[in-house]
C-alpha cells in the first residue's frame, strides 16, 4: 500500500467515473490575527496498492501545531475488494474536510499513516497578514 497523492485544497470531488478533481491546492494561509480557524479545508488522499493487497487497511491522520502538539486526530479504514480480471492496481481516494484551529503562526502538519507506517507529512504554514500603512489609512477613512 502506498499513498500516491496527499494534498490540501479549497475543494475536491470525485465524479461518477471515479475521477478525482482538486481545486485551489495550497500550503500557506494568511490570517488577520491569531488564534484563527481555517474553515472547510480539504485534505485529499489517494491510496494505491497491488492486486495482492486486497483487504482492510488502517489510515490515521494527525494534525499538529508548530510545536508538535496534536490538535486533531482521526482514523478509519479502507477495504479493497478483488479487482476485475486484468486490473493490476487497486486504488481508493478520500476527501476529508476540516475546520482547522490555528492557535499561532508557524508550520503545521498533517501526518498520514497507513497500516501503522508513516506515509507522508503534508505541511501547512500559517502566517499573519501584514497591514500596510495605505490599507490602514483606507480603513480609517471609511
Amino acid at each position: 500500500m502506498n499513498l500516491n497523492l496527499a494534498a490540501i485544497c479549497d475543494h475536491a470531488m470525485v465524479d461518477q467515473h471515479g475521477k478525482l478533481s482538486l481545486i485551489g491546492i495550497f500550503q500557506n494561509v494568511w490570517v488577520a490575527q491569531f488564534p484563527a480557524m481555517h474553515a472547510r479545508l480539504h485534505l485529499v488522499l489517494r491510496v494505491q496498492g497491488a492486486r495482492d493487497e486486497v483487504g482492510e487497511h488502517s489510515i490515521k491522520i494527525d494534525f499538529s501545531d508548530p510545536d508538535g502538539k496534536s490538535l486533531i486526530q482521526g482514523g478509519g479504514s479502507v477495504t479493497f475488494k478483488e479487482p476485475p480480471a486484468g486490473i493490476v492496481d487497486i486504488e481508493a481516494s478520500a476527501i476529508l474536510t476540516f475546520d482547522l484551529p490555528l492557535p499561532k503562526p508557524g508550520r503545521y502538519q498533517f501526518r498520514i499513516t497507513i497500516d501503522d507506517d508513516l506515509e507522508t507529512v503534508v505541511p501547512l504554514t500559517a502566517m499573519q497578514q501584514q497591514v500596510t500603512a495605505q490599507a490602514s489609512a483606507n480603513t480609517n477613512l471609511n
